[in-house]
């Protein structure tokens, strides 16, 4: 039986949730899940390791880098294929003080330990 998948804390929702080309058709959609665009925004945007990404993401390193690495992958197959890019879905709990802290020293202030899980959303749909 596999190990039940843990919940990966975010501090902020994407402000926007959809991204495609101006141009032309679109190729397709990728959906890159909410986690996956917290890794980026944390390692990309805010320049944290990938130590303080699974720190504030309440992973291990080794997850924090496959999830980002999938990132990657999804964003660049985006770009390069003219595809349109959805932000949907994952396993994530929503930091309880997510609208006031949004930076990169959130886990250090232990704004929001543990999800408890109840609230993520893998535990709202019944562990599916």
């Amino acid at each position: 039986m596999p190990r039940p998948k843990k919940c990966r804390r975010i501090c902020a929702l994407p402000r926007s949730s959809s991204f495609g080309p101006l141009e032309g058709e679109t190729a397709g959609v990728v959906e890159l899940a909410v986690e996956e665009y917290e890794a980026i925004r944390l390692i990309d945007l805010l320049g944290c390791t990938q130590a303080e990404c699974a720190a504030q993401m309440e992973v291990a390193r080794s997850t924090a880098q496959a999830v980002y690495d999938a990132a990657r992958t999804k964003l660049a197959r985006a770009l390069v294929e003219g595809r349109r890019l959805v932000i949907a879905g994952g396993d994530y709990a929503l930091c309880p003080h997510a609208a006031g802290c949004a930076g990169r020293d959130c886990v250090r202030r232990g704004c929001g330990r543990r999800c408890g899980c109840g609230g993520c959303s893998q535990h709202k749909n019944g562990g599916k």
